[in-house]
Order: C-alpha cells, then structure tokens, then sequence
C-alpha cells in the first residue's frame, strides 16, 4: 500500500492552521522579513507578493531530481515572486517581475488534482513561503475532493522557524536550497546577511520533523532533500555548507549538489559571480562532501 500523505491524518488540524496563517496577513511576518504589512488592505512588503496566489506555470516537470521525477514527472506549480530575490536569480521573471497569473483557493486546489490525474507523483510548490496560508487552505480543499499526492515544500531556505514548526505532519518532502554561509556573500548577493544562520536553523527543524529522504519504488515518499548551487569564486563556503550537512544534519541526507550556475540577472554587475563556474571547482566540492561521508544524490 502507498504510504499515506502527512496532511491526510488529520485534516481538521490542517484547517486550523491554514485559518491562523490567513488571519495573519493583516500583519504579514511569515518570513525572516518580518515586513508586518497588511496584505489584505493591498500592501506588500520584500517578497512583493499580493495577497491573492498568483502563478507563473503549473504542470509536470521532468527536471527535477529523480525520485520526484519518477516516470510521470512532478507535479510542479511555480508561483510568483520571492522573499530573497537574489541578485542572481535564475528565474527573475517569475521571483522578481512576478510574471504569472492571480488564481484563487479553488483555482489551486484544481490545479492539484489535475496534476495528480496527469500521473504526476507529488505536488512540488515551488517559491511558496510567502504564499504557504493560501497553499494550505487549497491543499485542505483538495485533500477532501481526493488529493492524495505527498506534497513538496520547495523553498530557497529563508525560512520563519515559528512558521516552519507551526506546520509540522503537514509537509511530507521538505526541499530548501542552502546558498551561502558567508555573511558577507549573504548580505551582497541575497540582502540577508543572517540567512546562514537562519537556513541551519530551519534545515535542522526540517530534518528533525521528516527524517531523511525516503525513497520507495523508486519515488520520494518523505523526508528531507537538501540543494546547493555551486558558485564561481565560492568552493569554501560550498565545503561549510556540506560539513553542517554532515555534522549537524545526517550523513543519509540527499544533497543535490548543482552545476547548472549562470550570471543571469543582475550577476553581471558582480565581477566576481559573473562566469559559470569551472568543473574544477564542481568536482572539488563533490569530492569534500564525498570525504565527509555524504554519498546521496550527486555524482562527480
């Protein structure tokens, strides 16, 4: 039998949260940003989200990592704008222009179930921090109309840990992108310069709520995928990032670690970032996360 998705096993609790997090819009704090704008009443804050969902794409993606790609793809649904709008960004047309279309609970609850009758084998909401009160209230609506895919929570890792905890047996795949440590590469690339710290913090509690990643017949079923872009000029800070990984996280972790790093957006104004990096300094860091005993899910 298919294991059951966490949302299912209590679905009165998942509609308290999604209500307490909605209710929170008036005062919108669910990111390190804190902003505390009224999105209800129209404003927004960093991320520059409104309060309804707006969506870039939704449909089945086979480029994604092999256990949610399986054969039928994952159900990916890409929503608009970011609360870290890096200067690198490799999709600023959707994370910073916030190109997409406004759809509401309803719309997205179906966008779930047609995405779970195409064959896809979960539903992987991608950028969905600042939308999550609205993602959950679709998710509660879908899950009584037959939704029975695990969910993805896939983030760039600036995460509120409150928000984190607060919707623990909700999530089953969490999917957060480490980017730096270095605080100063946080604070010029990502105007965060405390996203190293809050990203160990939030990977922990995600690791903590799923365990490591659980593959069955081949397709992610639970746990904990972490991704890591290497980037030029930056090996050291990738090496710190695979030590908290196997230090303070698991050595079973599956660790995407990506090559696909392009000056794109505004990369180009920071000389130091603006070239691909080199197979030396991929294959470096392959081989220092391999040293430390981190073995799944990258080659070299």
């Amino acid at each position: 039998m298919p294991r059951e998705p966490l949302y299912l096993a209590d679905l009165s609790r998942l509609k308290e949260v999604f209500q307490e997090l909605e209710a929170s819009l008036e005062e919108c704090l669910l990111c390190p940003r804190m902003c505390g704008v009224n999105r209800l009443a129209g404003e927004v804050g960093y991320c520059r989200a409104p309060a309804q969902l707006v969506v870039s794409s939704v449909g089945p993606h086979f480029g994604e990592e092999p256990p949610l790609v399986g054969w039928g793809g994952s159900g990916t649904i890409f929503l608009t704008h970011c609360n870290l709008r890096c200067v690198f960004c490799q999709n600023f047309e959707i994370s910073h222009l916030g190109q997409g279309d406004s759809v509401d609970v309803e719309g997205m609850a179906g966008f779930m179930l047609w995405l779970q009758e195409r064959g896809c084998h979960n539903i992987n909401f991608v950028t969905p921090t600042h939308y999550l009160p609205q993602i959950l209230h679709a998710l509660y609506l879908a899950a009584r109309r037959g939704l029975r895919l695990p969910v993805v929570y896939n983030c760039g890792g600036y995460e509120s840990l409150e928000i984190i905890r607060k919707i623990k047996g909700l999530i089953d795949i969490y999917m957060p992108d480490i980017k730096f440590f270095d605080s100063n590469a946080c604070a010029r690339y990502l105007h965060a310069p405390h996203y190293g710290d809050v990203v160990k913090g939030v990977v922990k509690e995600m690791h903590a709520q799923v365990g490591d990643l659980v593959v069955e017949g081949g397709l992610a079923v639970r746990g904990l995928l972490v991704r890591h872009l290497v980037m030029p000029g930056w090996v050291e800070d990738s090496e710190r990032i695979m030590e908290f990984i196997a230090e303070e996280v698991s050595l079973d972790t599956y660790v995407n670690i990506m090559f696909q790093y392009r000056p794109l957006y505004r990369a180009r104004d920071f000389p130091e970032i603006a070239r691909r990096p080199s197979l030396e300094e991929y294959g470096e860091v392959c081989r220092y996360a391999r040293g430390l005993g981190l073995r799944r899910g990258f080659g070299e």
